[in-house]
């Protein structure tokens, strides 16, 4: 009886571990594939299946301190793992994960020659975090110094959450002492955002109006 019973708790443990295994290998991820790539293209492309890192919590970006190489550093780190070739499953592009229309709106119009160029990458972060600084100007006067749920705000915590969700949901966020906190399709949301690049100094960058690369 005794070893009847083992079998079959061994047996049970086999066809537990196989069902899972079977689902990591035939799981699918719906990879929005960017027209440009379709063509074809000379990169060795790194298809990233999260915004987050699987070893999110156990691996760190080197710190390169609370200016603005550090933050830009370490959000670019949290986007892509610095890599400049880098495509999320929703087609996001670069070390920065920039959404196509985004980039339109900077001037940027082709992604495959955005995608190959890492100096274009960091003119256009830079371009964007002047911009979203003129857009959010009245709301980081505001707020910068206070807490909300326990964050403390900081102009780089805001800017932050708007490379992430954009001015006008940081902006929502804000003025409604975090109510509506919006997350991203891979469940980071402006709060985290907040916390987590909270404190670095970005006053090299002077907000611009209608900011161009």
């Amino acid at each position: 009886m005794k070893r009847w019973i083992g079998f079959v708790l061994h047996l049970a443990m086999i066809v537990i571990l196989t069902s899972f295994g079977y689902y990591s290998v035939t799981e699918t991820v719906d990879y929005k594939v960017p027209d440009f790539l379709k063509a074809g293209t000379d990169l060795e492309i790194t298809v990233l299946q999260d915004s987050i890192s699987a070893e999110d919590e156990v691996v760190y970006p080197p710190f390169l301190g609370n200016a603005y190489n550090g933050f830009k550093e370490a959000l670019a780190f949290k986007e892509s793992q610095g890599k400049y070739h880098a495509i999320n499953t929703l087609g996001y592009l670069g070390k920065y994960q920039f959404g196509l229309s985004t980039l339109n709106l900077m001037g940027v119009y082709n992604a495959n020659d955005f995608i190959k160029n890492p100096a274009l990458q960091e003119r256009t972060f830079e371009t964007n975090i002047a911009r979203n600084k003129w857009i959010l100007r009245k709301d980081i006067k505001r707020f910068n110094g206070k807490r909300i749920r326990g964050i403390e705000i900081t102009e780089s915590g805001i800017l932050a959450a708007a490379h992430l969700a954009g001015a006008g949901n940081v902006k929502k966020f804000l003025r409604s002492y975090g109510k509506n906190d919006v997350a991203d399709a891979y469940g980071s949301n402006i709060s985290q955002y907040m916390r987590k690049f909270a404190g670095y100094d970005i006053s090299k960058i002077k907000q611009k109006r209608n900011a161009k690369v």
